[in-house]
């Protein structure tokens, strides 16, 4: 096959025309994203008439990306931040009166809404987590949607990690302990009585997922105790009992939307009933469970319409009527609708149409074994149109750690693989879904073998000859980020230049600066993992693995990359280091974004950064450009 012509930065990374498409729970319209203004905001179509789309959010500063339809279908709520300040709020807009505009719900300057739950069979109420008293604890309150009234249904007594609500009114708490240990508390007349508890170490980011039952006698939840993987059980609210549900022999419940805001949720639930109908498990793709009949009858129709992975899937109270995105690694997220009770289905829309499938490159599964024996899940993506011989090498590294790669659609691999260069991303120790002894592994590994995972990986793709030795980069966000100044001060010999994206310099000042609300939950993770600033022999074993203190080994290109309202990783860890480079003359190109936060937005500024990263590969690792 011929090398596909190249593809523009615009293509892969400009918005959507269409994306993240929802059903209304009347069932005669969906909700997608499109651009308006050069920024993605809520459309709103009819499913039955041949009407133009109309635009209901008018957000001009940032992209909207988290929205919902009210249960009753007259309401459409999102959520926005300001330049990625993570400090978001809830909006209200009316779909039927765009014109109105929007409302903001929660208007208080610095507070955060954590959560919000819409309780069947309330249609103008919403379940609000809120720090508007006390930024650093979340409160839990009754939100009015027609009138914006808060009612407070209960004041954080300290400790409470997160609120989970049912449709009967019912509140549940995750509280932590001083030693880490996760109670779950039920809310009872102002106080918290404990249900059962779990060993913090076991849940380093929580207990996920968490869904009360209909009738508020139970919670189904994923349970790893006294097994390595994580399965669905229901807990008895009055025993603290749990009993399976349902598992998979060797996938994890998929823990994507643990670490990201917005990802899925491994249960499927019935809008009318609120049982589980589905469940999601992970390996090296995706497999659901159908705990309902009727619904394996839909999920074997809806599978029948690609052969992508079910992403985002929703349909309208009678059941009948579906909404589905697909996940795919070279079609990225098409989408359907169905119609069970006629069998009707029709494609909607297809988010980037001006891309050829046959032209982008397959995302291969493949294991690599670490220096230790330990089992490393991985993906390897090789240019399409070029014999895999001796390649430039790009190794991309997830974010989190807690987090981990997954099959389907990844712009940033394409337009590597696009210019030639083989791409391989790994699920080195420490990343989720594969266990939680593959997760505590990392425990004490940061700059350790949790780098030395990528190093086997690099040998790997070496020794099978995919990969030039001379020829290898490593790119990667947050952690990934992190992972990419490891490399470049840690074992410069084994890279020819670095890409760090919103990454950590100095993990002491890291833990010293994340927000202010999320420091009492550290202890199961940052703590566990990496160490306490505040105790001083912890704080000089960080600066041991912080890149700062080994910049005087950095002599690779590197690029680094930071939104200057980033409040996870805070604009100094980069200032820090490129200065500390630059007073040696070190080549550090320094891209910094003043309306971004923990990842960039806008059009323009990932446009502008993708650009640069582009020409930056091909300067130092000979790609075309």
């Amino acid at each position: 096959m011929p090398l596909p012509e190249p593809l523009t930065v615009e293509d892969l990374f400009d918005s959507p025309t269409r994306a993240g498409a929802t059903i209304s729970p009347d069932g005669t319209r969906y909700a997608f994203l499109a651009p308006w203004r050069n920024r993605l905001n809520v459309w709103v179509q009819d499913l039955d008439s041949q009407t133009s789309p109309r635009c209901v959010t008018a957000d001009e500063n940032r992209s909207v990306f988290r929205y919902r339809w009210s249960n009753d279908a007259r309401w459409l709520l999102y959520q926005q931040d300001g330049d990625g300040d993570e400090n978001w709020h809830l909006f209200r807009v009316d779909p039927a009166d765009p014109d109105a505009g929007a409302v903001d719900l929660t208007p208080f300057p610095g507070a955060r809404v954590l959560a919000y739950e819409l309780p069947r069979g309330r249609a103008d109420i919403a379940i609000v987590q809120l720090n508007q008293r006390d930024v650093l604890e979340f409160d839990v309150y009754e939100l009015d949607l027609v009138t914006g009234e808060l009612t407070i249904l209960a004041r954080n007594p300290g400790r409470v990690a997160g609120w989970l609500s049912g449709d009967e009114g019912e509140l549940f708490a995750t509280v932590m302990t001083a030693e880490g240990d996760l109670e779950l508390c039920r809310w009872e007349a102002g106080t918290l009585r404990t249900v059962t508890t779990f060993d913090g170490i076991d849940y380093p980011l929580g207990v996920f997922p968490m869904l009360p039952t209909p009738d508020g006698s139970g919670i189904w939840l994923g349970s790893n105790r006294g097994t390595d993987r994580t399965r669905l059980v229901r807990l008895d609210v009055t025993t603290g009992v749990e009993v399976e549900i349902d598992s998979h022999p060797t996938f994890d419940l998929d823990t994507r939307g643990i670490a990201s805001d917005g990802q899925l949720t491994p249960l499927i639930r019935d809008p009318r009933t609120g049982e589980l109908i589905g469940v999601r498990y992970l390996g090296e793709r995706q497999v659901i469970h159908a705990l309902d009949p009727g619904f394996a009858a839909v999920l074997e129709r809806l599978s029948a319409l690609s052969d992508g992975d079910i992403d985002e899937l929703t349909c309208d109270d009678s059941g009948q009527r579906w909404v589905v995105n697909f996940a795919h690694d070279r079609d990225p997220h098409v989408t359907y609708y169905y119609n069970h009770a006629t069998g009707e289905h029709r494609l909607l829309f297809r988010p980037y149409p001006h891309l050829n499938p046959r032209s982008l490159a397959p995302m291969t599964p493949v294991s690599i074994t670490a220096r230790d024996g330990l089992c490393l899940p991985s993906y390897l993506t090789l240019p399409v149109g070029i014999e895999p011989d001796r390649l430039p090498l790009v190794l991309l590294v997830h974010g989190g750690p807690w987090a981990r790669d997954s099959w389907g659609y990844e712009p940033t691999a394409q337009l590597l693989a696009n210019r030639g260069y083989a791409v391989l991303q790994i699920n080195f120790r420490g990343s989720t879904g594969f266990g939680k002894a593959f997760v505590q592994a990392a425990i004490g590994e940061f700059a350790g073998r949790m780098h030395d995972d990528l190093l086997d990986g690099v040998r790997w793709a070496v020794a099978r000859g995919y990969a030039d030795p001379d020829r290898v980069a490593v790119f990667g966000g947050s952690y990934g980020g992190y992972a990419a100044l490891v490399g470049a001060s840690f074992t410069p010999d084994v890279f020819a230049a670095a890409v760090d994206y919103c990454g950590i310099s100095n993990l002491a000042n890291f833990l010293r600066t994340v927000p202010a609300f999320v420091r009492p939950y550290l202890i199961n993770n940052w703590f566990r993992y990496v160490g306490d600033p505040s105790d001083p022999d912890q704080e000089a074993d960080m600066l041991a693995r912080s890149p700062i203190t080994r910049a005087d080994r950095i002599r690779i290109p590197l690029m680094v990359v930071q939104g200057a309202t980033d409040v996870r990783v805070v604009q100094a860890e980069s200032d820090n280091l490129v200065e500390a480079l630059r007073a040696r003359g070190v080549q550090v190109e320094y891209l910094l974004a003043p309306n971004e936060g923990h990842g960039f937005v806008n059009p323009e500024n990932v446009i502008g950064m993708y650009r640069a990263v582009d020409r930056f590969l091909a300067e130092h690792l000979g790609g075309r450009a």
